[in-house]
């Protein structure tokens, strides 16, 4: 298993759509206001797909993991991060962050981006240990307190043809 980028030829939304409903069941009483996950649906995947990159992390034909990177300059932005509670704690994420951190390189982009909600402290954790830091604090439209975090992660320059220390 290994993150990969979508083919333009990719068709499974319905595994898509099931993997991120499965992952984010967690959050569901949990976070206020409620994900935007609920709105989504495996159509809607497939066209947010012409706009952003598909990262994936197939087993056999089944996708167990998933995220979504799409470039907001200076920083590559990661959504809907998934990865099938069987699989958890295999590396699959960090699989994909390396996989879009060599995109936001090869694009030039200074940095990854995400954001979580501030309820999650168990994501927030995992995303430390993946190298990113808290940057900001935000709200959803009509909330006077944060809901979400935004974390960041600096793409360091490319070690290709660097003189070696």
């Amino acid at each position: 298993m290994r993150a990969e980028v979508a083919g333009q030829d990719f068709a499974d939304w319905a595994g898509v759509h099931r993997l991120l409903v499965e992952s984010f069941a967690f959050m569901e009483g949990r976070i206020d206001p409620p994900s935007s996950l609920a709105a989504v649906t495996p159509e809607g995947l497939a066209e947010k797909a012409e706009r952003e990159v598909l990262m994936l992390v197939r087993y056999g034909a089944r996708v167990v993991a998933c995220g979504f990177a799409s470039p907001r300059r200076p920083v590559l932005y990661l959504g809907k991060l998934a990865v099938t509670e069987q699989l958890r704690g295999r590396g699959l994420l960090r699989q994909m962050v390396a996989l879009a951190e060599e995109m936001a390189r090869d694009g030039g982009f200074e940095a990854l981006e995400l954001q979580s909600r501030v309820e999650l402290v168990e994501n927030h954790a995992t995303f430390a240990a993946l190298g990113f830091k808290e940057v900001a604090r935000t709200a959803h439209e009509g909330y006077d307190r944060p809901t979400s975090i935004t974390f960041r992660r600096v793409v360091p320059p490319s070690a290709k043809g660097q003189a070696p220390v």
